[in-house]
């Protein structure tokens, strides 16, 4: 089993700063990508951003060169900064973890998320 803990979220006006952290816990044999999720009111929930364990990155359009996301793997935890916030980024986003255990089974962690407010 794996928790995830997701801190940093808040309300912040347009054009200001946040930096959310997600650390793993539990009984960890291997972190394999993990990533940011957000959801808004009445929508689907979408990826925002991943790495894998070796640092490559993805990042969906409306927020690439705003938001960067990045990782710490002897600590188990990964970060997304995120500038230039839009009213339009306002959702709560969810940490998720891939991860495999001794075993070799697969299994997708969840984060019980964080919100975000973007508003003047």
């Amino acid at each position: 089993q794996l928790q995830l803990v997701e801190s940093g979220g808040g309300l912040v006006q347009p054009g200001g700063s946040l930096r959310l952290s997600c650390a793993a816990s539990g009984s960890i044999f291997r972190i394999r990508t993990m990533g940011w999720y957000r959801q808004a009111p009445g929508k689907q929930r979408e990826l925002v951003a991943a790495i894998t364990r070796g640092g490559r990155t993805n990042y969906t359009n409306s927020v690439k060169g705003r938001f960067t996301i990045s990782r710490d793997n002897a600590k188990n935890t990964v970060y997304l900064q995120m500038n230039s916030l839009k009213a339009e980024d306002t959702a709560v986003y969810y940490c998720n973890a891939d991860h495999l255990s001794s075993d070799y089974t697969p299994m997708f962690y969840w984060g019980q998320g964080t919100q975000v407010t973007v508003s003047s």
